[in-house]
């Protein structure tokens, strides 16, 4: 591994007015199933689009440190390649209460695709999945189509290094898209992509973290405006934050950039609500997680290294494995006493004699704000894994959103017992689609007559689909939240006039 250090200059008050262009146009042995609809199943008219995001600038950088990858030892065994496939059905959930929100609403994915290079370069995290399971063709052709089934309106991806490649199935079925690349040596990147037909591109930017001294990663903010009532816009940003889980401070320094000039763009655009989607690299037990909520966090609490809760997501740590080799260093590593350098504080606060990080933003998570089951909800409400690899078991891929914006369903992600049965992602699965009105049944040994009787008031169909990536795929629906204030608006008119009289 190369040497990580990070550059002596504060990202604080170097945030630059935004450099933008603005262009012109259960398994079987499950006795309760509940089968939940979909409207995002109706056919999009194909439009041709071209490539809306603007000219991406290049730094003339130095080769960079690549992603890091701690070699740890894998607990679980090989899963046999011929054991049975589980069956997997992921199920939208509705909001409870239904929120008072206005009839304009829009779906965002956030999806870290696992870049093609990245699949073969890290080789041991994946030894539980058939080689051909990993090739890209495949891969992409079942991204693709997981997208396109789940017709979503905005999709920030990350790991992205073949964009082209789903830029040419994207722009077939109605989307445009922009892409950056991360700087130095790296060939992945972020990449967004919208409805062209529903939604207009106001403002596209791209950040280079590199320039703040914040390491190679990059991040993307696209303000949006619905076509059909050009009122309504909002401000999406994609990221995908640094990885290493011993560098704290660089994650909290990138999430505070962020942060700071998705609040500036915001304001430019008439203080509209804003979406924060992407591959943040923390738990939701994390220091960083909740700084996120909370828009604050004291850094000298805590040890950077343990600041995104990465270090507690091993396979031996969250299926309580016994561990059949103890590396010393690791033991010693953890000992170790870790205080902050000056240099370390400034990263994380922009400040080098200010321990607090702060961000403008009042953000709350989309599925952590609708609540799920236990078998796929942690006790935030967060879900228990969007990632599982032969290292790694947790969640790192979240939707944020702010004041304005109301989240009326998600797409739930999948209990443990079923992630755990695949062996690691990606994977090929047995998934049942269903589409129409939700509907609860218990299953008994009539399956078959109570199929047959379900076909007269749903449309039944089972498919087999395949995963493409080690992430799964997070999906919020949104609403304006504009309706709540005019319904206050008029109840306290409605009351002085009654006071009146």
């Amino acid at each position: 591994m190369r040497s990580e250090a990070t550059s002596s200059s504060s990202w604080l008050g170097r945030i630059p007015p935004t450099a933008t262009s603005a262009p012109s146009g259960g398994s079987g042995k499950c006795r309760h199933f509940i089968f939940f609809s979909s409207s995002c199943c109706k056919t999009t008219n194909t439009i041709s689009c071209g490539f809306n995001g603007p000219t991406t600038h290049s730094s003339s950088s130095s080769p960079s440190t690549r992603s890091y990858c701690r070699r740890w030892y894998n607990p679980l065994r090989r899963k046999p390649f011929d054991e049975p496939s589980p069956d997997v059905l992921r199920h939208w959930i509705d909001a409870d209460p239904n929120p008072i929100s206005s009839q304009e609403r829009f779906s965002v994915v956030s999806y870290n695709i696992l870049g093609d290079k990245n699949a073969f370069k890290h080789r041991d995290l994946y030894q539980n999945v058939r080689y051909e399971y990993m090739k890209w063709n495949r891969r992409k052709r079942l991204i693709c189509q997981e997208l396109i089934g789940l017709n979503p309106d905005i999709i920030c991806m990350q790991e992205v290094d073949r964009y082209f490649d789903i830029l040419n199935v994207m722009e077939k079925t109605g989307y445009a898209g922009c892409y950056k690349r991360r700087t130095g040596d790296n060939v992945d990147g972020c990449a967004m992509f919208w409805k062209a037909d529903k939604f207009r591109l106001l403002e596209q930017t791209s950040i280079e973290f590199k320039e703040f001294g914040l390491r190679e990663n990059v991040a993307q903010l696209s303000a949006f405006e619905m076509r059909n009532t050009k009122s309504r816009r909002v401000l999406v940003g994609n990221i995908h934050v640094l990885y290493n889980p011993n560098r704290g401070e660089v994650k909290l320094g990138q999430i505070c950039f962020l942060s700071s000039r998705a609040q500036i763009v915001a304001e430019k655009w008439g203080n509209i609500p804003v979406v924060l989607a992407g591959d943040f690299n923390i738990t939701p037990q994390s220091a960083i997680y909740k700084f996120l909520s909370s828009s604050e966090l004291n850094i000298k609490s805590y040890d950077r290294r343990d600041l995104s809760g990465q270090r507690s997501c091993h396979l031996v740590q969250v299926f309580e494995v016994k561990k059949e080799i103890i590396n010393p260093f690791a033991v010693m590593d953890r000992l170790l006493p870790n205080g902050w350098t000056d240099e370390e504080v400034k990263v994380a606060t922009g400040n080098a004699q200010c321990y607090l990080a702060v961000h403008p933003l009042k953000l709350n998570s989309s599925y952590a704000s609708v609540k799920g089951s236990p078998r796929t909800r942690g006790i935030n409400g967060e879900p228990l894994a969007t990632s599982y690899h032969s290292k790694f078991f947790g969640t790192v891929d979240y939707l944020w959103y702010t004041k304005g914006l109301v989240p009326t369903r998600v797409l739930d992600t999948l209990p443990v017992d079923i992630l755990r049965r695949t062996g690691g992602l990606p994977c090929k699965v047995r998934t049942v689609e269903r589409v129409g009105f939700a509907i609860s049944c218990c299953m008994t040994q009539k399956l078959h007559e109570s199929v047959s009787a379900w076909d007269d008031i749903v449309h039944f169909q089972g498919v087999l689909k395949k995963l493409g990536s080690d992430h799964l795929a997070l999906v919020s629906e949104f609403a304006f939240a504009e309706a709540i204030n005019e319904c206050n608006d008029y109840m306290s008119t409605s009351s002085e006039k009654i006071a009146m009289h």
